[in-house]
C-alpha cells in the first residue's frame, strides 16, 4: 500500500530563486524595450501627476521649516538695516548742520573782510569766545588782547555796524561792552538830516535809545543812524541802528525814540577791532622816526665813504 502524504494546509508557489530569476528577466527585458521604443513614458508621468500630492505632503514640514527660518533671519537683517540707517541718517544730520555753520561763518568772515577793505582804518579780526559773568550786563569775551595790541577804547564792528567798545584789556582777551548796555553811549547822527545825538543802550532788552531830545525833533520811523565821529573813537559813517519807533507824550518834553542795532549783536561770532586814530598816529609818527634815521644813517655812510676816496 502506498504511504499517504500529509496534506499541506499552505501551498507554496516556486521557489525564491527562481522568482529573481524571472522578475530580473522580466525586468531587463521592460527596461531594453521602454529605451528602445519609450512606451512607458506616458505610465511614468501619469504616476508623477498622481504622486505629486504626496510629495507636497510629504516635504510640506522641511517647507515649512525652512520658510519660518528665512522669516526670522529677514526679519532680523531688516532690523540690523534700519539700526544702521537710523545711526547713518543722525551722523548725516550732525554733519549737515556743522557745514550749515560753517557755511555761516564762512560768509560772515567773507563780510568781515570785505568791510575791512572799505574802511581806511587798520583792523584786527577777534572771535566771541563767551559772554560776560553778569547777566545784567551786555558784554562778551573775545580772544584776543594787549598781546595782540587791543586796547581799551577801540571800536569793534562786523560787517553790518557798530558792535561795541572795547573796554577791558587782558593779556589774551578782552572784554567787549555791547552797544545795548546801558553803560555805553555813542554818538551818532541821523543819515537822512545829519542830526547830531547820543544813543544809549537800553540794558534790558537789544535795543537803543535817543534820550533828552526835544518832542518836536525831525527823527521818523525808518531812519538810518550812523556814527558820527566827533568822539574819536569811532569812525564817522558806520552804521549803528534803525529807527524803530518815536513816541511823545504831552507831559513830557522829550520824544522816546527807540532803535534797533544794524550789526549782528545776537548773531555772529567773528567781529572786527579797529585801531584808533591815536594809534595810528603814533605808529605814523615811529615809521616817519625810523625813516628819518634810517636815511641819516646812509648820508653818513656815504660821506665817511666820500672821505676814505679822498685821503692819497
Amino acid at each position: 500500500m502506498d504511504q499517504q502524504q500529509a496534506p499541506r494546509f499552505f501551498i507554496h508557489g516556486p521557489s525564491p530563486f527562481v522568482r529573481l530569476i524571472v522578475f530580473s528577466t522580466l525586468s531587463l527585458a521592460l527596461m531594453a524595450s521602454d529605451s528602445k521604443f519609450s512606451y512607458l513614458t506616458p505610465v511614468r508621468d501619469a504616476l508623477t501627476v498622481a504622486l505629486q500630492p504626496l510629495q507636497v505632503v510629504a516635504n510640506s514640514p522641511f517647507v515649512l521649516y525652512k520658510n519660518i527660518g528665512d522669516y526670522f533671519t529677514a526679519q532680523q537683517a531688516l532690523r540690523n538695516e534700519l539700526y544702521r540707517l537710523k545711526k547713518q541718517a543722525i551722523f548725516q544730520s550732525i554733519q549737515v548742520q556743522a557745514m550749515q555753520s560753517l557755511k555761516g561763518e564762512n560768509d560772515q568772515l567773507r563780510t568781515l573782510m570785505q568791510a575791512s577793505k572799505v574802511s581806511s582804518q587798520q583792523s584786527r579780526l577777534a572771535e566771541i569766545m563767551h559772554t560776560g559773568r553778569d547777566p545784567f550786563s551786555h558784554k562778551v569775551i573775545v580772544n584776543i588782547g594787549a598781546e595782540n595790541h587791543v586796547l581799551a577804547g577801540q571800536a569793534v564792528v562786523d560787517g553790518a555796524g557798530v558792535i561795541g567798545q572795547v573796554t577791558r584789556v587782558f593779556p589774551y582777551s578782552s572784554e567787549v561792552t555791547l552797544l545795548t548796555d546801558k553803560t555805553l553811549s555813542i554818538p551818532i547822527q541821523v543819515e537822512r538830516n545829519a542830526l547830531r545825538a547820543i544813543s544809549f543802550g537800553h540794558g534790558r532788552d537789544n535795543v537803543v535809545n535817543l534820550p533828552y531830545l526835544p518832542a518836536n525833533v525831525d527823527i521818523q520811523k525808518g531812519d538810518k543812524l550812523v556814527t558820527s565821529g566827533i568822539d574819536g573813537i569811532y569812525p564817522a559813517g558806520l552804521a549803528v541802528a534803525m529807527v524803530d519807533s518815536v513816541k511823545t507824550n504831552v507831559s513830557s518834553p522829550f520824544a522816546q525814540i527807540i532803535a534797533k542795532p544794524m550789526a549782528g549783536i545776537q548773531n555772529h561770532r567773528q567781529v572786527l577791532i579797529l585801531l584808533s586814530d591815536t594809534e595810528n598816529l603814533v605808529a605814523k609818527d615811529i615809521q616817519q622816526v625810523l625813516s628819518a634815521d634810517a636815511q641819516k644813517q646812509s648820508d653818513l655812510k656815504q660821506k665817511s665813504e666820500k672821505g676814505n676816496d679822498a685821503k692819497p
